[in-house]
């Protein structure tokens, strides 16, 4: 951890073009945002106290707790009362975007950070019925169920529990299930997942889930609930994600089509 204080980088670096016509607890926040996002200040540092920072920046205190809440409201720093309190810059919300399927593992190494993955459990089971009616099961097929912490930086962001039929993944349990199943179903198997069903709801942490994901019982999560099929429409995958709220951030980028954007722009009649 640093520790910074006014007379070293990265705050020397302030000059008045930094400042801009944005209000001024804007403009601290936009700069502060950037260092963070720079790499200026990283993970775990501690800012200057508040008073330091006030008067560094020519702004009042009051001013400056408002680019600091923002910052917080972002999930950038987080302020800590009592002995070795103060405003610490936070580790960053990892990406997963659920626009297209690349997987867990491929998604981190996009966004420049070390994908890891603990095994909790790989079994074969009898699934229940509204595993059996994703899958399209038949009465009597058997399911794997792999059940998976995955890591961002060696930090737990997120708990997999995936379903995969027994007979499209045959000896699946003599695999390493630790890195990625779709890299492993794709070259291992040859079921390419082209299509998934993605539904996102909130959810909280028991407690067997909160001893995993290092957080604790009743912490907010995302739960995504995904259905995976091939091309040419073999079910090959239904999971029940959790990823933990305060780490991981689900986006998707929404298209429109030619025509609807057409129609939106012609007069009506």
């Amino acid at each position: 951890m640093r520790i910074f204080d006014g007379s070293e980088p990265p705050f020397d670096a302030i000059s008045p073009d930094d400042r801009g016509t944005s209000p001024a607890h804007a403009w601290i926040e936009q700069w502060l945002e950037g260092q963070v996002r720079a790499g200026a200040l990283s993970p775990g540092d501690r800012l200057p106290p508040e008073s330091e920072l006030a008067a560094l920046f020519a702004v009042s205190r009051m001013t400056l707790r408002q680019a600091l809440a923002s910052l917080e409201e972002k999930l950038l720093i987080q302020r800590r009362r009592g002995r070795g309190g103060g405003t610490f810059v936070r580790e960053p919300r990892v990406e997963h975007d659920l626009t297209g399927l690349p997987g867990f593992t491929e998604q981190m190494r996009r966004s420049a950070v070390r994908p890891g993955g603990i095994v909790v459990s790989a079994t074969q089971e009898a699934p229940p019925d509204d595993v059996r009616d994703a899958l399209e099961l038949a009465a009597g097929e058997a399911a794997y169920r792999v059940k998976k912490v995955r890591l961002a930086n060696d930090e737990p962001v997120a708990l997999e529990d995936t379903w995969l039929p027994v007979a499209a993944f045959p000896e699946l349990l003599d695999e390493d299930l630790s890195g990625s199943l779709y890299g492993l179903m794709s070259s291992g198997y040859g079921h390419v997942p082209a299509h998934a069903l993605e539904e996102v709801e909130p959810a909280v942490a028991d407690e067997e889930v909160a001893a995993l994901l290092d957080v604790e019982p009743g912490a907010l999560l995302l739960r995504v609930i995904r259905t995976t099929e091939t091309a040419d429409g073999v079910r090959i995958e239904f999971a029940r994600d959790l990823f933990r709220a305060d780490r991981a951030r689900l986006t998707m980028t929404s298209r429109i089509s030619s025509a609807l954007a057409w129609g939106a722009a012609s007069p009506a009649g």
